[in-house]
């Protein structure tokens, strides 16, 4: 019984640490941002009935796998809008998450125009602060393809900078 009350310890602490940044994922990734609330706590659920221990390895990194997988479920079952909406105006608001309110800026802008496998990896590593091996764990590709992945957004970006000063 003691061991259970330690792992329901372990799991109020996972949560407390880590459910903003698993919900700052899903505002970016689920189809909708009236969606990221159920998704993020989905993916707690699916933590805990894992049978997976909060003391095992490194849980963000499986939090994130999870939180992914369930994004994509999430889009698949959804329809697209019937029209996009005119102007998005980014909460810049102390509260607010960081990327939304970098999403109006230039290079907001730069990588909200990468494509998704390579939006996600940068998101991964400066917004979340993962290192390569974490987000090649999240993905389910190799470090390699990671890197790759990671030169190929910076390279796009620093091009698209490039051109946004010469103009």
């Amino acid at each position: 019984m003691k061991n259970r009350l330690r792992d329901g310890e372990a799991f109020d602490r996972l949560v407390e640490e880590h459910y903003d940044d698993v919900l700052a994922y899903c505002r970016r990734h689920a189809p909708s941002y009236d969606d990221a609330p159920d998704v993020a706590q989905e993916t707690f659920l699916r933590f805990v009935r894992s049978g997976c221990s909060p003391a095992d390895g490194k849980p963000l990194a499986y939090l994130f796998t999870i939180a992914r997988n369930l994004c994509i479920d999430a889009a698949r079952a959804k329809r697209p809008p019937a029209a996009p909406l005119d102007v998005d105006v980014p909460d810049r608001s102390p509260d607010a998450d960081p990327a939304a309110a970098c999403a109006g800026s230039e290079v907001g802008a730069l990588v909200e125009a990468l494509d998704p496998d390579l939006r996600e990896v940068v998101e991964l590593r400066f917004d979340q602060g993962f290192k390569v091996g974490e987000i090649a764990s999240v993905l389910g590709v190799s470090r390699f393809a990671v890197n790759r992945r990671l030169n190929r957004a910076l390279a796009e970006l620093k091009r698209g900078l490039e051109g946004r000063k010469g103009s």
